[in-house]
């Protein structure tokens, strides 16, 4: 069909022509009813959650959407409690000394996991040792998880360093600062472990604003035509910097898995119990060769972007308050309290431990030595490279034609 005769086929109107008196707001209010419409069209959000923010277990009697994830901490114990519980007050305890030593010009710059916690730790635990991560930069929970020292994690933000840990030995990769393209790298990661036959799985971290890059819905797709055994972990913290979720889009984040042909699932990201129950369930899916799925940890980012941002600009105190009801780490301890599975002694114990990685934490980032001048060029490709190797060069000419100058 050509130009012409599709144009022929639309009413014409002249330069001169008026629409009638009140179209303007016929249509404004059509769209308005169109719109209402297909949000009436959006299927209820799911929500999986076994422990309440007033620390109450739920049963599956009193929500059956439970029923399929609850039997994967069936056999949580007291102490795997305690571990969780532990975990999370750590790793809030080094984030918050990281902000500290940003604040003191120690580093140049922090992203926080405050409010975030019971996501990373609950996800994090659930993997094996052998499975894969792939994080952003803000997943330091996880990293605890996965063995990698918490001073590690600190030489790029003080820019020592290009990462500070060898991604094979924890198989945690390096942290990601490219908004969303570390979902590519685990699809990719995960399309060779099925290749290679192996029966571990992958996981990649992101928030919901990385969730509307396009390398998000490319990993979406290529994870879903490949059936690739990848879990995309997606850490709705209602905020990408200062833009809402409801800026970002229209249907419940988890239920964009539909579109692509796999599963999507939404978790209480402030409920330590349902994070890992949900994520050792898409595990186990993707080490059947089920293929990926998408689990939303719907929670809350509590401090700041970075610390370079001021949430206090775009955002209600009021809002913040009704979070800090749900703090993931006083639900855990109401819970060990009012089942008799810690005592203050324990807690107390607990404090003076963070306490004491507090102070390593400052002692070793202030005694980071600068990096090597020619360390730039080191690590770049696994087997070297000419034109790295003549950059080196080049580069090392010029810093020794300053040697013995005035």
């Amino acid at each position: 069909m050509t130009v012409e005769s599709t144009a022929a086929r639309k009413p014409r109107r002249s330069s001169g022509a008026k629409r009638p008196a009140g179209a303007a707001s016929a249509a404004k209010a059509g769209k308005a009813a169109a719109a209402a419409t297909a949000q009436t069209h959006v299927a209820e959000p799911q929500f999986v959650q076994l422990l309440t923010p007033e620390g109450d277990r739920v049963e599956v009697a009193d929500n059956p959407d439970i029923a399929e994830f609850a039997p994967f901490v069936a056999d949580i114990t007291t102490d795997d409690l305690r571990g969780l519980y532990r975990d999370m007050v750590m790793t809030r305890r080094f984030d918050g000394e990281a902000t500290a030593l940003q604040r003191q010009g120690e580093l140049g710059l922090w992203a926080s996991l405050l409010g975030q916690e019971a996501a990373q730790i609950g996800s994090g635990r659930a993997l094996r040792d052998d499975d894969y991560v792939f994080p952003t930069y803000r997943e330091h929970g996880v990293a605890w998880c996965r063995g990698v020292d918490p001073t590690n994690l600190l030489g790029m933000f003080r820019g020592v360093n290009h990462g500070g840990w060898d991604p094979t030995t924890n198989n945690f990769h390096l942290y990601t600062i490219v908004i969303g393209s570390q979902t590519l790298h685990a699809t990719g990661y995960a399309m060779g472990v099925a290749k290679d036959g192996a029966d571990s799985a992958v996981i990649a971290y992101f928030g919901d604003g990385a969730s509307s890059q396009g390398d998000v819905a490319e990993a979406f797709t290529f994870s879903a035509v490949y059936n690739s055994p990848v879990v995309f972990f997606c850490q709705n913290n209602q905020w990408a910097i200062s833009e809402p979720t409801e800026r970002q889009m229209r249907v419940p984040l988890y239920q964009r898995a539909q579109g692509f042909g796999f599963p999507g699932v939404r978790v209480d990201g402030n409920d330590v119990l349902a994070c890992l129950a949900v994520t050792r369930w898409a595990l186990e899916r993707a080490r059947r060769g089920e293929g990926p799925t998408l689990v939303e940890a719907f929670t809350y980012r509590m401090g700041a972007h970075t610390t370079s941002d001021d949430p206090t600009k775009y955002r209600r105190d009021e809002e913040t308050a009704a979070w800090e009801a749900k703090d993931p780490i006083l639900r855990l301890k109401a819970h060990l309290v009012a089942t008799g599975g810690a005592d203050e002694a324990y807690f107390q114990e607990l404090e003076a431990e963070s306490e004491i990685l507090g102070k390593r934490v400052r002692e070793v980032v202030r005694s980071m030595p600068d990096p090597d001048t020619m360390a730039i060029f080191e690590n770049v490709y696994a087997d070297g490279h000419a034109l790295v190797d003549e950059e080196r060069a080049q580069f090392a000419a010029y810093l020794a034609s300053f040697e013995g100058g005035e």
